[in-house]
């Protein structure tokens, strides 16, 4: 089974018969993981030829503040597969994450973590945790785009996309399909967040129904975090935007015993990226004793994903029977459990003297028994009806009394353009505020038609044109206001595309 989306270009990727992959051996325990991980993919037969590329701390050091050089890049786009140990990001100012850069540059927009409970040879409270966490890996508030609008308030932009929500919601179904997995949950906070979350929620709801042998439900980040982390035994493949699933995936994890066991995909359309979930750990380096276990998992993973499954079960298989033979590292052994204390190298050696070997305890890798390829279909956007019909211009203003800027944007007079409402923070202050709700230096001052009507609850937004927006900004300069930045309201087939004010 070839498990995953990736498109080999096979005659420029394949060296006498193996499948090119580049290989980033990291900073701090990563050379030590990855030269064991390396020693029994050779052992087992994989059909890899290695071509190292130079990440992390070494390329940062060299001036290059992005962690990556132009040779790097070249080998990751003729291979298109990477097995990447953890780096080293410098202290101080002025480097950017690689993981992001990386992820968000080859467009890997799947981030799964499987996390499967190891009991009773790695503590947990948890002995029947078998859960896969699908986070989408590109956008909401990691795009990472902030701004400093006043002396009290910074802006982080959550953009949340139509077609990046169809392609992670549609391969936690299809991951789903793929290996055998019953049940899907989306969890998001669309109580609060009703555009962006909503938007992931209603996608989910939309793809669910494809695929009617699998279970779906919903539920709130919050709660759904904390019944997680309470009975994780109760989920199967969890699908959420990309802050949620970074905070989720650790803490199943670190609920399974040892978040230094487990592996990482990052999957694109073109790339793909395997890693483990754990830090580079420089303080423990040189000496032998890193579990590399989480890196040996993403091997795993990668065998999986290029369509050589026998072999990946086959090392399963080996690293489980390893484990139940209690040949454990330092951060996993305990003494009335474990067989013997191992180093990196001796547990690499453990595990390729169990090639061949099955597990007693643990279920056997079945990765060979999976359902067929991952297909996620092109993005096709629909085209609806766009209207103006307001603007939200934030102002920079100094005093504390709403009553008092409202009455004076009132007096602005812009062409059959009315002052609806004034937020701070999110919530209605003007008019009819409550004198209770603490006000910062950030007013959101919502603009409509002068023939807006709001009547039984019914709003009625007429069309703005252009070019009364541009009246209005001027007349606010005109009078002194500091404006900061302005949103565009907009409805889309009549259905109002923006968040009413808490309170409006």
């Amino acid at each position: 089974m070839k498990s995953d989306l990736v498109e080999h270009k096979t005659e420029d990727n394949m060296v006498d018969g193996k499948l090119k992959i580049a290989v980033a051996k990291g900073d701090g325990i990563g050379p030590e993981i990855m030269d064991a991980t390396l020693r029994i993919l050779q052992a087992s037969g994989a059909e890899i030829d290695v071509e190292y590329i130079e990440l992390g701390e070494s390329v940062y050091l060299q001036g290059n503040s992005s962690g990556i050089d132009r040779s790097a890049w070249d080998i990751i786009d003729a291979n298109k597969i990477i097995l990447k140990a953890p780096i080293t990001t410098p202290q101080g100012k002025g480097y950017k994450s690689l993981n992001v850069t990386l992820r968000k540059s080859l467009g890997l927009f799947a981030n799964v973590r499987p996390v499967a409970s190891m009991h009773p040879y790695v503590q947990t409270n948890f002995p029947n945790m078998d859960v896969v966490i699908v986070r989408e890996n590109e956008e909401d508030l990691y795009a990472g785009i902030e701004h400093q609008q006043t002396n009290d308030v910074i802006q982080c932009l959550k953009l949340i996309t139509r077609p990046g929500c169809e392609r992670i919601i549609r391969y936690a179904f299809e991951y789903a399909k793929a290996y055998g997995r019953k049940k899907v949950t989306c969890m998001v906070k669309d109580n609060i967040m009703k555009l962006t979350d909503g938007l992931f929620h209603n996608v989910f709801k939309e793809i669910a129904v494809e695929y009617p042998e699998i279970k779906s439900e919903s539920q709130i980040i919050d709660i759904g975090a904390a019944r997680l982390a309470a009975n994780p035994e109760n989920y199967d493949v969890v699908v959420t935007s990309n802050l949620y699933g970074d905070i989720v995936s650790d803490i199943v994890a670190e609920i399974a015993g040892s978040v230094g066991m487990a592996g990482s995909a990052n999957i694109g359309k073109n790339v793909a990226m395997f890693e483990a979930i754990h830090g580079s750990a420089p303080d423990i380096a040189g000496r032998n004793i890193a579990n590399p276990s989480g890196l040996i998992n993403a091997s795993i993973m990668m065998l999986a994903h290029i369509g050589q499954t026998k072999i990946a079960d086959k090392i399963k298989n080996a690293w489980l029977s390893t484990i139940e033979d209690g040949y454990h590292t330092a951060d996993i052994y305990e003494e009335n459990v474990s067989k013997e204390k191992v180093g990196t190298r001796e547990f690499a050696d453990r595990i390729i003297e169990r090639l061949g070997q099955l597990p007693d305890h643990f279920n056997q890798s079945q990765l060979n028994q999976g359902l067929g390829m991952i297909q996620i279909p092109e993005y096709t956007r629909e085209n609806h009806a766009k209207e103006l019909v307001g603007v939200d211009v934030f102002i920079d203003w100094q005093g504390s009394d709403p009553n008092e800027i409202g009455n004076n944007l009132n007096k602005v007079n812009a062409h059959n353009v009315k002052l609806k409402m004034i937020t701070n923070r999110g919530v209605k202050v003007f008019p009819d505020g409550l004198k209770e709700t603490y006000c910062t230096d950030h007013w959101r001052c919502r603009f409509v038609s002068g023939d807006a009507i709001f009547e039984a609850g019914k709003p009625d937004y007429p069309t703005l044109s252009y070019e009364q927006v541009l009246d209005l900004l001027s007349k606010l300069h005109g009078a002194g206001f500091d404006v900061i930045k302005t949103e565009n309201l907009y409805e889309f087939d009549g259905k109002r595309g923006f968040s009413l004010g808490q309170g409006e």
